[in-house]
């Protein structure tokens, strides 16, 4: 399989018209070995518009929906940064090319583990991988430039706005199935914030994600 024309082919075919038009976006895209972070059982759907199983019950996002949380995140090289969610490592990867320092936090000890290997034999050291629930927030390095939650919640957490610096931006996808909506989050002011809405989509859930209260009659 010829990566290098796989690699180009998703960015122009399936993330470029997705609405994901920043160079530096892209580029790092083009550079950043999407197969060196998949199972290797999946490597040849490494650019595959699809999510990859990654075991306990966990998906990679679609590489369209990695572009386009990265974009609208507008990382700049100073930003600490926080992930929830590491996964495979490689949105970890693709948030340290363009930040300052990553905390990435995962519940399974395996993916921090393997995500750790593969960081550092690529030479990224600007990343703190570690073990832990942080579906309801994760204020112990806060506060953040940025955040990014790789997986849904039904409501979104007080707790992570709050970790946000002023000018923070918080990118994540809320709701449940059928319905649900990217959303960004802007620290404008202490205490105050600005809610946008991007896109409708679907991702799998964040493990033990906060629940909306339930009205009983």
């Amino acid at each position: 399989m010829d990566f290098e024309q796989a690699r180009f082919n998703m960015v122009e075919q399936q993330i470029r018209t997705w609405d994901v038009l920043d160079p530096q976006v892209l580029d790092l895209l083009g550079r950043v070995r999407r197969e060196d972070y998949v199972p290797p059982q999946y490597r040849e759907l490494a650019f595959a518009d699809m999510e990859i199983p990654l075991g306990h019950g966990e998906r990679m996002l679609a590489p369209r929906m990695e572009a386009r949380l990265l974009q609208e995140l507008a990382l700049g090289p100073g930003d600490k940064i926080l992930e929830v969610g590491t996964g495979s490592g490689y949105m970890t990867a693709l948030l340290a090319n363009l930040g300052g320092h990553v905390y990435s936090v995962d519940i399974v000890a395996e993916f921090t583990q393997a995500a750790g290997a593969r960081l550092a034999a690529r030479g990224i050291a600007n990343v703190t991988l570690e073990t832990g629930d942080a579906a309801r927030g994760w204020d112990r390095h806060g506060p953040y430039d940025a955040i990014v939650l790789t997986g849904s919640v039904p409501v979104l957490p007080g707790a992570f706005a709050a970790s946000l610096q002023t000018g923070g931006r918080l990118v994540a996808v809320v709701g449940e199935l059928p319905v649900m909506e990217a959303q960004l989050v802007t620290c404008v002011s202490a205490g105050a914030y600005r809610t946008t809405g991007l896109f409708e989509t679907c991702i799998p859930p964040l493990k033990n994600a906060l629940q909306p209260q339930k009205f009983v009659f």
